[in-house]
């Protein structure tokens, strides 16, 4: 009889969440849009991070988790905030704001895993074999096919554009920093430190650049909010934050090669961003890439 139980050491939420994290990190992109329509980019963002604040406060007040002891650990763990909460997500709400489509923004900024597999062996001290450069190149040229097809349908701001490349820094100096300097502090923790980061990176340029008008009465801007409050910042960061120091830093982000098609797919029934089907190709080449890249053997 073959065992089906999970790996020892491996403990079930771990297996289960690379699935979890997919879902709702690629429906982030769609919902985000959403949101904008509502309330401008920075406002948007920085309206996120300070209701989430406020829901993970009374945790930390109940919880009592450690806390930082060394300036060293604080800085870490806010400078992981910034480039990610304030820097990543910052740049693609300017994007989706500029009219970028959601399946475009998602296939740049989820090229990361080249940039880390370019990186990591000098900065977080990891060995990247050929093997899972195969999947690599191979993730690659699935979104550039998925990329290939949206543009033949819509074409796509050029500042929206150069935002998304900059998103994709954030998002890998992000990466790269938590799994050289990273600390297994509790998730509450990490994410009040981060989120104040990305509060404190995003509300001065919204009060700076914006309106800071709010259409509160919109159900859709309501029910984005907490998707993105609940799905993607407090879930789905823990997720990979958790799943970053468990396991290579190389094989973690080689996930981010199945958001830009799951993102696409969800973009069509929500936003009406129509997925060609050379981009169902790109989505085939991608996983394989994946599947090829994240073999424990690579």
């Amino acid at each position: 009889m073959n065992d089906t139980s999970p790996a020892p050491g491996r403990p079930l939420w771990l297996l289960l969440a690379p699935a979890i994290f997919l879902v709702l990190w690629s429906g982030g992109y769609s919902i985000a849009k959403l949101g904008i329509r509502h309330a401008e980019p920075l406002t948007f963002l920085a309206l996120r991070y300070a209701v989430v604040l406020i829901i993970l406060a009374p945790f930390a007040i109940a919880m009592r988790p450690a806390w930082p002891t060394k300036p060293a650990q604080w800085f870490h763990i806010a400078f992981v905030g910034f480039l990610i909460q304030g820097i990543y997500f910052g740049l693609c709400y300017l994007a989706f704001n500029a009219g970028a489509s959601a399946g475009t923004v998602a296939i740049i900024v989820c090229l990361q895993p080249i940039l880390v597999g370019l990186v990591a062996p000098y900065f977080a001290r990891e060995r990247v074999s050929a093997l899972r450069w195969l999947g690599l190149v191979l993730g690659l040229a699935g979104a550039a096919t998925v990329i290939l097809g949206q543009s033949a349908v819509k074409s796509e701001s050029i500042f929206g554009i150069l935002c998304s490349i900059g998103a994709l820094l954030g998002i890998t100096g992000g990466t790269l920093w938590e799994k050289r300097f990273g600390m297994s502090h509790h998730p509450i923790v990490s994410n009040m430190v981060q989120y104040t980061a990305g509060l404190a990176s995003t509300l001065p340029l919204a009060l700076a650049t914006e309106t800071l008008n709010v259409d509160w009465s919109s159900p859709e801007f309501m029910a984005a909010l907490a998707y993105l409050v609940i799905g993607n910042s407090v879930i789905s960061m823990t997720l990979l934050l958790a799943m970053i120091r468990a396991g290579e830093v190389s094989r973690v982000s080689s996930l981010f090669y199945l958001v830009p098609p799951v993102a696409t797919l969800m973009a069509w029934p929500i936003l009406g961003e129509a997925m060609p089907v050379i981009a169902w190709i790109g989505m085939g080449i991608a996983a394989l890439g994946v599947a090829i890249a994240s073999r424990r053997t690579a």
